[in-house]
């Protein structure tokens, strides 16, 4: 295993609560949530997430799971307001542990920082 292509990933979780100003519209509940690892999305068994949502949140948690300047705007704002307006649901982002991927496991591309 080559240990020189190696970087590491944040684990986020990201969670349903409402800003309890207006109503929950949209097919998300309270307290529902899912992970993502690496590449890998998962929801509990039985849970259900919305597309639009899901759709508005990806952009943003794919940023989430990298190391930021700590003054960065993405290193200190964790809630993101549901994309359906008139919805109260609002999704809390947590960064909930870090794994370690290596370059050559997850892409065929070579790596042009590595020194050979």
């Amino acid at each position: 295993m080559q240990k020189d292509d190696a970087f590491v990933l944040y684990d986020i979780k990201v969670e349903v609560a409402n800003n309890g100003i207006n109503p929950m519209i949209c097919n998300h509940k309270v307290g529902d949530y899912f992970l993502l690892s690496g590449e890998n999305f998962s929801l509990p068994d039985g849970q259900s997430f919305p597309i639009y949502c899901l759709a508005a949140l990806i952009p943003i948690i794919t940023v989430k799971q990298r190391f930021t300047d700590p003054h960065d705007w993405i290193s200190t704002d964790h809630e993101v307001a549901c994309p359906d307006v008139n919805c109260g649901g609002i999704f809390k982002i947590s960064r909930i542990g870090k794994r370690t991927f290596y370059h050559h496991q997850v892409t065929q591309a070579r790596c042009t920082c590595i020194k050979r």
